[in-house]
């Protein structure tokens, strides 16, 4: 008998490498999906995927690439908007495209477009020299945050000030740009929790969201996720979601969305970041949703049917694997780990240990929120120990 010829499978490109490439790959094989990977260097966390490294700043490497694959999606928000406006200009379908990435590729565009689409959003100014600092910060009891537009993440490029002179070498980094450069600076919000509100959204326009969820930060990296925030039902969920599926279309964002939010002690929800990709505080779903993130966004940037995000059970409890154990690998710790907690999933993304690198995170998943939140963080220590 002839053999039947094989049916081609859809392609993804994913520019970057990182543990959030990785963590598609099996979502991919479940969909029938070839996922391939543009990788910034060798033995990067997705390297599984990965069948070509190459500049992403590039786009006489990036091209190739795309070319490729049936549309190009992102492990990071990075890649330079000539290149994805020439990827646009191509032919090749980019989600999220370079009109919504460039609000997460910057932070006084996304402080404006929320601001003109009416969305909650702290205090700002764009602020260009030491005296509008000072001058907001008096106007502000004494104290702000301060933001570089560009690059920051975990934590990095913010900075909580009382005083221009706190950020100085970033204003003498502006003069030296040439450019018409600027800050951002808000007001340092009383809040009482952080929050995270994920939606999906795909072309022809459908939009699912998952429960809103409490993150803790710990030195400006996310720790734990419990999902959903504990006490968030009704009128917050409800209006972190709108707020959510608001950003999403107001900005025609494709793909996963994760919205930060601040819950002020008045009450409030206030936006804080956006990240157009999978996010940590998503990591919950793979164990804890009808459908993960990872999936979703795959099925959303293809332009498929969005699935459910109800949850296995009550509670789910995400922590973070932060730096790693201080000898060896998390390999060696697994057996002891795995023996204790077997009902605890474990996520490796292969990385080697370093101070607070992110290289991997644990689930648990449980009716009983303190049994899941004990579960999730023994088996965190019993891997980093």
């Amino acid at each position: 008998m002839p053999r039947e010829r094989m049916v081609r499978q859809v392609r993804v490109g994913v520019i970057g490498a990182g543990q959030l490439a990785r963590m598609m790959i099996p979502a991919a094989i479940e969909l029938g999906v070839e996922l391939r990977v543009l990788a910034e260097a060798e033995g990067m966390s997705a390297g599984l995927a990965a069948d070509r490294v190459g500049d992403y700043t590039d786009i006489d490497q990036v091209l190739p690439f795309a070319r490729e694959v049936d549309v190009v999606t992102f492990d990071h928000e990075h890649v330079p908007q000539d290149v994805l406006r020439a990827l646009v200009d191509a032919g090749v379908a980019v989600h999220p495209g370079p009109d919504a990435l460039r609000y997460a590729q910057d932070k006084l565009l996304m402080r404006e477009r929320l601001s003109e689409l009416g969305l909650p959003v702290p205090e700002w100014a764009r602020v260009s020299t030491p005296g509008e600092l000072d001058a907001f910060i008096g106007a502000h009891d004494g104290a702000a945050v301060v933001k570089t537009p560009r690059g920051g993440y975990d934590g990095k490029g913010v900075r909580v000030v009382r005083s221009a002179a706190e950020v100085a070498e970033w204003f003498s980094a502006i003069a030296e740009d040439g450019r018409d450069g600027a800050l951002l600076v808000e007001e340092l919000v009383d809040f009482r929790r952080e929050l995270a509100q994920l939606v999906a959204r795909r072309p022809s326009g459908e939009v699912a969201a998952w429960p809103l969820v409490e993150t803790l930060q710990v030195g400006g990296v996310c720790s734990e996720v419990i999902a959903p925030a504990p006490h968030s039902a009704g009128r917050l969920s409800d209006v972190a979601a709108d707020v959510a599926i608001s950003i999403a279309e107001g900005l025609g964002v494709t793909g996963v969305l994760a919205v930060e939010l601040f819950e002020t002690t008045d009450d409030r929800i206030l936006v804080n970041e956006l990240a157009m990709r999978p996010h940590n505080s998503g990591h919950w779903s793979m164990d804890g949703s009808t459908t993960g993130q990872f999936e979703q966004h795959l099925r959303a940037v293809l332009d498929l049917p969005l699935g459910g995000t109800g949850t296995h059970a009550d509670w789910s409890v995400m922590v973070n694997l932060l730096g790693g154990p201080a000898e060896g690998t998390l390999d060696d710790r697994y057996r002891g780990a795995l023996a204790s907690h077997p009902t605890v999933k474990v996520h490796n993304y292969g990385k080697s240990p370093r101070p607070g690198r992110k290289v991997g995170h644990v689930t648990a998943v449980g009716d009983d929120l303190d049994e899941a939140v004990y579960e999730a963080r023994a088996a965190a220590a019993g891997l980093q120990e």
